[in-house]
This record gives C-alpha cells, sequence and structure tokens, in this order.
C-alpha cells in the first residue's frame, strides 16, 4: 500500500501558521515582484470573483474590499516548512518520495494489519500537531489510485481529509467518482481524445480494452490504465535523480539599465545554481546566460538576447561560472535598453567524479575546500552570508519586489516570532 500526503493550500497555510489571527479567514499568496495571485486558501478559494493568476493590480480593490490578506512569496519559509512535512513522513514509513514541495508519496507497506483509515489520521494529525499545517492522506495500493485517493478525501467533507481504497468496492466506487482530468498523469490532449470517443470518467477508461490503450496512448497510458486496475507499475523513488539542467531567472524589482547592476544580479544567480550543482555532486559544462526587456511595456524598445559558455573544465566552482557568466553577458549587453530580467542555466551536467582534467588549467584541491567553506558557513549563517564580491551590496536596487513578504521566521534569527 502506498500513502500520498499533500499539503492543503500549502503556501498560504504556512503563512496562517505564524498569523493565527488569519485562521478561517481568506489568504492569498502573490507571484515574483508581486505580479499575480499563485495560491489561495479555501476561504480565498470560495470567493470566486477572485482568479487564480490574475494581476493583482486589476483586483487590488476587490482583494482589500474582501478583506484578504495578500503575501509576497517567503519561498526560504515554504522551503523550511516542507522539510519539516518530510522529516515527519520519515518516521511513519523508511521509504518516503517527496514528489514536490508540498507532496510526498510514503511505503506504507507492511501496514495491512493495522487500521489504515486510523493510520492516516495519525499522519495527518502528527503533522498539524508539530507543524500546525493541514494536509490531506490518500491510501491505495497504487501511486495512481493513492492520488485519486488523496482528491476524494480533499473534496469530501465526510472523509475528513483521509481516504482509503482497500477494498475491489471502493476502488471501483473511486474511479467512477472521478472525471479523466482527475487521473494523475493524463494530459489535455488525452482527456480531450478520451471524451470524443465517450470516456468520462477514470471507470470508463480502466474498462478499455489494453491493446487499444498501448496502441493510442504508448506505454504511458498502458502503465496509468494498470495502475487505475489496482497493478502497481510506477517506480517508488525515494532518491531525486540528479538533474539535468539548472536554472533560475528572476525578473528586476524595477528596470535597469547600466550593465554593472545586471552583473551583480546575473552572479548572484549564478552562486544559487552553483549551489544547488554541488548539492548533487555535479558540474556542468556549459553555462546559458540570457537578459530581456519588457515585452509587456508599450513604451519601451524591446531586445532580447542570449550567449552560451563552455567551461573550460567542468566545473561546480561559483567563482569559475561567474568568470564565464561575466564574458557572455558582457557579450550580449547593449547600451539604451531597460531590462526587466536576467537569467542563467547550467547544460551538460555530469557526476563530479567522471570529470576530466586539462593539462593546461589544472584543478586545485585549493578551490574546492574554497567552495565546501563557504557552503558549510553559509548553511549554518545563512545565504550569501560569505559570497564573491561581484554580488556587491545594492540587492535593493534590483531584486524582487517583495513589500508583503512577511519574516523568516524559521531560517534567521534577526526574523524570529517574537511572543
Amino acid at each position: 500500500m502506498i500513502a500520498m500526503i499533500d499539503c492543503n493550500s500549502f503556501y498560504a497555510s504556512c503563512e496562517q501558521v505564524f498569523r493565527p489571527d488569519l485562521w478561517g479567514k481568506p489568504v492569498v499568496v502573490l507571484s515574483n515582484n508581486d505580479g499575480c495571485i499563485i495560491a489561495a486558501n479555501k476561504e480565498a478559494k470560495e470567493l470566486t470573483h477572485i482568479p487564480m493568476f490574475e494581476p493583482v493590480f486589476k483586483i487590488k480593490e476587490v482583494l482589500i474590499k474582501n478583506k484578504v490578506t495578500f503575501f509576497s512569496s517567503n519561498y526560504t519559509l515554504y522551503g523550511e516548512m516542507s522539510q519539516r512535512v518530510m522529516n515527519i513522513l520519515g518516521q511513519f514509513s523508511p521509504n518516503v518520495e517527496v514528489y514536490s514541495i508540498d507532496e510526498a508519496f510514503i511505503d506504507v507497506s507492511g501496514m495491512e494489519h493495522k487500521d489504515l483509515q486510523e493510520y492516516g489520521h495519525h499522519i495527518k494529525d502528527t503533522i498539524y500537531k508539530y507543524t500546525g499545517l493541514p494536509v490531506g492522506v490518500g491510501i491505495a495500493p497504487t501511486k495512481v489510485l493513492a492520488k485519486l485517493a488523496n482528491k476524494r478525501a480533499k473534496k469530501i467533507v465526510a472523509y475528513n481529509h483521509v481516504y482509503v481504497i482497500d477494498t475491489i468496492k471502493k476502488q471501483i466506487d473511486s474511479l467512477q467518482w472521478a472525471k479523466t482530468k482527475d487521473v494523475w498523469g493524463l494530459g489535455r490532449k488525452h482527456v480531450q481524445r478520451l471524451q470524443n470517443i465517450g470516456i468520462h470518467t477514470a471507470f470508463d477508461f480502466s474498462q478499455l480494452p489494453i491493446n487499444w490503450v498501448r496502441k493510442e496512448m504508448t506505454v504511458v497510458g498502458e502503465r496509468l490504465w494498470k495502475e487505475l486496475n489496482g497493478e502497481s507499475c510506477l517506480e517508488f523513488m525515494t532518491m531525486p535523480k540528479p538533474k539535468k539542467a539548472i536554472g533560475t531567472a528572476k525578473s528586476f524589482g524595477k528596470k535597469l539599465e547600466d550593465l554593472e547592476r545586471i552583473e551583480e544580479a546575473c552572479a548572484y544567480y549564478v552562486t544559487e545554481v552553483a549551489e544547488v550543482l554541488r548539492a548533487q555532486k555535479s558540474c556542468a559544462s556549459y553555462i546559458h546566460v540570457f537578459v530581456t526587456t519588457n515585452y509587456h511595456s508599450d513604451i519601451d524598445k524591446q531586445y532580447a538576447n542570449s550567449c552560451t559558455a563552455t567551461m573550460p573544465i567542468p566545473t561546480n566552482n561559483t567563482f569559475a561560472l561567474i568568470t564565464e557568466a561575466r564574458k557572455a553577458l558582457r557579450k550580449i549587453y547593449k547600451k539604451g535598453y531597460r531590462y526587466k530580467k536576467v537569467g542563467v542555466n547550467l547544460f551538460g551536467i555530469i557526476p563530479q567524479e567522471y570529470v576530466q582534467g586539462n593539462l593546461f588549467m589544472p584543478q586545485t584541491a585549493s578551490s574546492k575546500k574554497l567552495t565546501e567553506t563557504l557552503d558549510r558557513i553559509n548553511l549554518k549563517y545563512g545565504k550569501t552570508s560569505v559570497a564573491s564580491a561581484m554580488i556587491g551590496t545594492r540587492m535593493d536596487e534590483w531584486e524582487l519586489i517583495k513589500k508583503e513578504r512577511t519574516s523568516r521566521y524559521t531560517t534567521q534569527w534577526k526574523e524570529l516570532l517574537e511572543v
């Protein structure tokens, strides 16, 4: 049996944990630069005239009128709260697959002798007790059915956020309840195609001939069909696969014209992706840098360009990557434009033990020790406590707008909650 745990309205719930005065009240979280709504709690979703992904400036008066509290994204807080949830799940099973920041599968095989409904409530109640975050729990023989059980647990009030598919009757009932669009892994094109031939529910799909599914929907559709019929065939991955590409790109808080500030932002983003690269013990062969103006603007001249640099030796050294990124940025930067975004991507990623040396550019042990020391210091004292001087000290002139961001209560000494 597999349990699927999903945090309810995760970003908004994280904010409410530290603001009990907002429990039971509508809360939304905004995207980068406070651009649009990307998350909303149950109370906010019930206000149907507040659509998701709508630019905030268009509906700010509506939010205020309905007493909706809105927050800037606080990804540091959300990431740390997510880690707490995943650590708690480790108490219930040695096999935990982190699927996303707010979702995870856990292997509960061997627990069949227990009351799984009660066990699901124990998981839910423990997470709420230790973190204050509400979650839904779905338990079933396969991942796809567990995902479906989780959806049903949250949609039907009587189940109190826990549902177990442990009998054929419950399995059929759940498949008849779910629409094809509710099946995890079925994309829009497949859903539309199935609807065109009169297949509207998950049960209808599960009753199709396997040969038709294999022919028309390839091996991916076949696996989903088998999972819905109770045959587990999706691999349980407790260790995330190394990323094949790592990148980041964020819009500036205000448009920038001078190269120096764009270089500082670029260096900061390189620092971020280099840390991720080292965390998975990999090295990058190429670094790709791009800049763009605001293509939504009717008054600014438009320009966008990119450049890819090949590293002399595949590396995860922040300073070496910043050096090549600066060279690439200077090739594509043009005066006279107001830039909205710079981004960096790392490609050609290989395990660090596979890196071949260069006779003319030998790697030194000291550079590796330096980056390891930086990572340890930054892990203990906070992000960029020690960093390249290229990042500068003017982040407030280019970083994201986050006027409504709450404190990073769990990771910054200066921002601890005061009682």
